[in-house]
């Protein structure tokens, strides 16, 4: 996001133990440019780690001037083997130097809910909303796992001091095993509210509500978004009012090569333009397609005719954890010409943060 001076906030997820699986130890820290994304500042701690681990972070700058940062706290359940997972927000009212006391999202004990990075969205009533997958627990004896996931959206009216649930889940369909997991929401230009859900179905699904959140349609498979069991991420562009929609692209006509690790499945990234409210796509570009790495969770920041896209990235021979390493590239946004898309080489930066 941008601060009020023009510089450019990133803040992210930072492993601090031996591995960087999801639950893995891990805080939040943040990194300021100055000149465009060219370079950064040192990371800066942001949310110390008390518990099992932070992640999964948004920032939005909310209509009255204030930035709220978005993120999951994951910590132990006593006498089980796996965790709960509960999303907490905080705020700031000088530009990310201090922030308030995190609000805890969900009041209920020992829950899963998953939020991805980037998705924290308020609306053009003023209700900020952000969506999750809520994973049931499933327990036998002192076991434990998650069940399929189930859509949820929590919303505030009053700035993020209290908030409430949707009337409606958006269960998954008989047979997306799984479930509905890792959704992302973006306001369209009528008002309605089109939501997405990453899933092991062969692409992603989609919803619908026409009141804000509350009510949903019921989810149907969106094959314009051919994936694999990854996340898709989508914004408009503030200057046109095009949206962007950033995802692992499986479409047989993308003609990329075949993965050849565990994580390659989530390649190649590929970004592509709605300029019809997302009726129909086009001008689709490949990012990266590389077979020995994958590529997800997008963070997308507009800034004049740039897009900045940031994403895990690991692969060997480097590492062999997806999550690992994380990259910052740029894109140019004004060189549409119906055939393709340009990627300004000498404006991408790519931002190693290897644990």
């Amino acid at each position: 996001m941008e601060l009020s001076d023009g510089r450019i906030y990133f803040a992210y997820t930072r492993y601090c133990g031996e591995d960087s699986y999801d639950d893995c130890n891990a805080d939040i820290y943040a990194i300021i440019s100055s000149d465009e994304g060219t370079t950064w500042s040192a990371p800066e701690l942001v949310v110390k780690n008390t518990r099992r681990n932070v992640m999964s972070v948004s920032l939005l700058r909310l209509q009255d001037g204030r930035i709220a940062m978005h993120y999951l706290e994951k910590s132990d359940i006593m006498g089980y083997d796996f965790c709960e997972c509960r999303p907490k927000i905080i705020f700031s009212s000088d530009e990310c130097a201090t922030w308030s006391t995190p609000v805890d999202i969900a009041d209920v004990p020992c829950i899963y809910y998953v939020g991805n990075n980037d998705r924290l969205v308020q609306l053009k009533s003023g209700r900020i909303i952000i969506p999750y997958s809520h994973h049931f627990y499933k327990v036998s004896g002192k076991r434990s796992g998650i069940g399929d996931g189930t859509g949820v959206f929590a919303y505030s009216d009053d700035g993020g001091v209290t908030w409430q649930h949707s009337a409606d889940r958006v269960y998954p369909p008989y047979g997306v095993t799984g479930g509905l997991m890792e959704p992302g929401v973006v306001e369209l230009a009528d008002g309605s509210l089109c939501c997405w859900f990453r899933t092991n179905a062969g692409c992603q699904y989609k919803a619908v509500s026409c009141d804000g959140g509350n009510h949903w349609s019921m989810p149907v498979p969106a094959p314009e978004f051919r994936s694999p069991s990854s996340p898709l991420s989508m914004k408009r562009d503030p200057s046109t009012g095009y949206l962007y929609a950033v995802w692992n692209n499986h479409h047989p006509l993308m003609s990329v090569p075949l993965a050849t690790t565990r994580w390659g499945a989530r390649t190649p990234l590929v970004i592509a333009r709605s300029c019809d409210e997302a009726k129909s796509w086009d001008n689709h570009f490949v990012v990266e397609n590389s077979p020995d790495h994958g590529y997800a969770y997008t963070a997308m920041y507009f800034r004049g005719n740039k897009l900045f896209l940031a994403y895990c990235c690991g692969g060997e021979p480097d590492c062999v954890r997806m999550l690992q390493d994380c990259k910052i590239k740029v894109v140019t946004l004004d060189v549409f010409d119906g055939q393709n898309m340009k990627i300004d080489h000498q404006a991408m930066n790519d931002h190693g943060a290897r644990r």
